[in-house]
C-alpha cells in the first residue's frame, strides 16, 4: 500500500518518498495526524510572491506550512534527553522540531544549507529510540524547481549546496534515520502559482 495510501492530488503534485512503512503508519494509528498532512499539503501554493523576495530568518514557504501546521494543533517542540550512567547525568540535547503533534515530528527544509538534513535525520533517529517519535516527515522542494527560479532570476540564491531532493535521498539511503519510519514530500513545478 504505501505511498498509494495518499491521496491522487499529493502523489501527483509531490515527489513522495517513505521508508519503513511510514504512510501506513500515520494512515493508521496517526489518523488526525495524517488527515492534517493530507489537507495541509493539498492546500498548498508555491506563490511566485514568496521567491522573488530575499531571505530571513523563515522563508515564507515555511511560514505558510507551518502555520496551517499550528492552527491544527501542532507546535514546535523541544525534548530534553540525557544518559544516566550510575550517579552521572549526562545531557544529551536534540534539535528544536519545527512541527509535532502526538510523536509524529515535521520538518520543512525550504532553502537551507544540506548539513541540515544530517541534522533533522540525526534527530528523529535518536527521538525514535527513545521512543518519543514514531514518524519523522520532512517537507523539502524538488531539484525540478530550479527552473522556475533560474526564471526569476532567483537561481543563485537557491544552489546546489541548499536543501533539495538530491541532497536528501542519499542520506537516508545510507541509513541517516536509522530505525525511523520517514515520510518525505518534495515540493514539485506543479504546485507554482503566479500572484
Amino acid at each position: 500500500m504505501g505511498i498509494a495510501l495518499l491521496p491522487s492530488f499529493i502523489r501527483e503534485h509531490y515527489e513522495v518518498h517513505e521508508w519503513k512503512h511510514a504512510c501506513a503508519i500515520l494512515h493508521q494509528d496517526f489518523p488526525q495526524e495524517w488527515r492534517d498532512i493530507v489537507e495541509v499539503l493539498s492546500a498548498f501554493r508555491l506563490r511566485r510572491s514568496w521567491l522573488t523576495v530575499g531571505g530571513g530568518r523563515k522563508s515564507k514557504v515555511s511560514e505558510s506550512i507551518d502555520s496551517a501546521l499550528y492552527d491544527r494543533g501542532w507546535e514546535e517542540r523541544q525534548f530534553h534527553t540525557s544518559i544516566q550512567i550510575d550517579d552521572t547525568r549526562l545531557d544529551s540535547p536534540t534539535h528544536q522540531i519545527d512541527c509535532f503533534k502526538n510523536r509524529i515530528a515535521l520538518e520543512i527544509e525550504w532553502n537551507n544549507k544540506d548539513p541540515f538534513y544530517d541534522r533533522d535525520l540525526n534527530n528523529f533517529r535518536l527521538l525514535f529510540e527513545l521512543r518519543a517519535v514514531s514518524v519523522g516527515v520532512i517537507i523539502t522542494r524538488c531539484d525540478n524547481l530550479q527552473t522556475i527560479f533560474d526564471e526569476l532570476g532567483r537561481g543563485s540564491s537557491f544552489g546546489a549546496s541548499t536543501t533539495h531532493m538530491k541532497k536528501l535521498l542519499p542520506r537516508i539511503e545510507g541509513g541517516g534515520g536509522g530505525g525511523c519510519p520517514l515520510l518525505v514530500f518534495g515540493i514539485t513545478p506543479t504546485l507554482y502559482v503566479e500572484d
